[in-house]
């Protein structure tokens, strides 16, 4: 899970979610390693931002449709991240819906950094995304009964941010 909590959905319109970035999460330790000129740097890595902003579109999509239906990344539409975040800064996530359908739909994401020693807020980025429903696919495939794509993790996530699951 690249998100930590669920700080606010509206559903089919908007979520809000954040991710707090720290030293004990292993793909920040020397991201970029050591040279002679310079100690290592700590930092997210910037697919793993990414990832995050994903998790959150699926989960707003997803949560529109009460998630019975398999949705997957289909494309990376636009991704600008303009500088790094680093431990002890938090993530925030916001996600609008732009165009929601049967077969998919498309999100907007702002990514923004509130770090830890001042609480300053500033935009970082953006990250459009298209979803796609595989039990609507063009190609006629058959996947299995069961979501496989929002597990036990997801719903962890959506209880211990007080987030209901809407009904079938």
């Amino acid at each position: 899970m690249w998100i930590d909590r669920i700080v606010e959905i509206v559903p089919r319109q908007r979520l809000v979610s954040v991710k707090h970035i720290t030293l004990s999460e292993e793909h920040t330790h020397e991201h970029f390693a050591a040279t002679e000129s310079r100690p290592s740097i700590a930092v997210m890595p910037a697919c793993l931002i990414v990832e995050g902003v994903a998790q959150s579109g699926g989960i707003l999509i997803g949560h529109a449709s009460g998630f019975r239906e398999k949705l997957v990344l289909a494309k990376i539409t636009r991704v600008d991240l303009e500088c790094e975040a680093t431990p002890g800064d938090t993530l925030r996530y916001t996600i609008t819906v732009e165009q929601i359908g049967s077969q998919g739909a498309s999100t907007k994401g702002l990514v923004e950094r509130v770090e830890a020693w001042s609480g300053k807020v500033e935009t970082i980025g953006h990250v459009d995304l298209m979803f796609s429903n595989l039990d609507q696919n063009m190609a006629g495939l058959e996947f299995p009964e069961g979501n496989f794509v929002f597990g036990d993790a997801f719903r962890t996530l959506l209880k211990n941010s007080g987030v209901e699951i809407p009904p079938a």
